[in-house]
């Protein structure tokens, strides 16, 4: 790959696993949210987490998550970052950073110019950020809707003072040309490379890697 790193998030089975390992993915996200079709519980998570290959990073992506799910959580996986994709504040991020000694990537939603405000605010209290498209009002998902936002927003603001990595209606046809419009370095997919939601396709898994370099 060409320095894009690649983040295949919501992965449901070890085969899944091992597909995103062996197409070159940097990141494997593992979803704790019970309404989302890509829900893992704690033991399913822990045998997965076993399986990734060294030098791939696992993710656990949670929402609004208390201090008891996420001792439970970080105690039961083997995990490098914590992924927050709620309405969690800077206050909160700084703490749950803190307190679990793991670096904390949190989520911002964008649909708008005023949204890339709270980039630079939560540049402050978060390792990395996730810029990935805001959620239709009442959504009951807060990510993984396949939706886009408008590229444009990102043109010639390639450098904030976090690494940061570009999600949202990402796909083998449409990623090389997010890449080129944001400058983005690294990606996230998830509905993106699923035959049916939660199931993930290792042939679209394969592409998506592929196109994103």
């Amino acid at each position: 790959m060409s320095g894009i790193s690649v983040k295949i998030c919501g992965l449901t089975a070890p085969e899944h696993v091992r597909a995103a390992a062996e197409a070159g993915a940097r990141y494997v996200g593992f979803v704790f949210f019970p309404k989302s079709p890509r829900h893992l519980e704690i033991e399913a998570a822990a045998a997965m987490a076993h399986l990734v290959s060294v030098g791939v990073a696992k993710v656990a992506l949670t929402v609004n998550a208390s201090d008891a799910e996420l001792d439970r959580l970080v105690a039961d996986v083997p995990l490098d970052m914590l992924q927050l994709h709620g309405k969690e504040s800077p206050d909160r991020v700084a703490d749950i950073r803190q307190r679990y000694g793991l670096p904390v990537m949190k989520a911002i939603g964008v649909a708008e110019p005023e949204d890339l405000m709270a980039i630079d605010l939560y540049s402050e209290v978060a390792d990395q950020l996730l810029i990935d498209a805001k959620p239709p009002r009442n959504a009951e998902l807060p990510g993984g809707n396949g939706l886009a936002f408008d590229w444009r927003l990102l043109a010639g603001r390639k450098y904030w003072r976090r690494p940061w990595m570009l999600a949202g209606g990402l796909t083998p046809d449409n990623v090389a040309e997010a890449v080129r419009m944001t400058g983005a370095q690294q990606v996230d997919v998830s509905s993106g490379v699923e035959s049916a939601p939660g199931v993930k396709d290792a042939g679209l898994i394969r592409a998506f890697v592929d196109a994103a370099s």
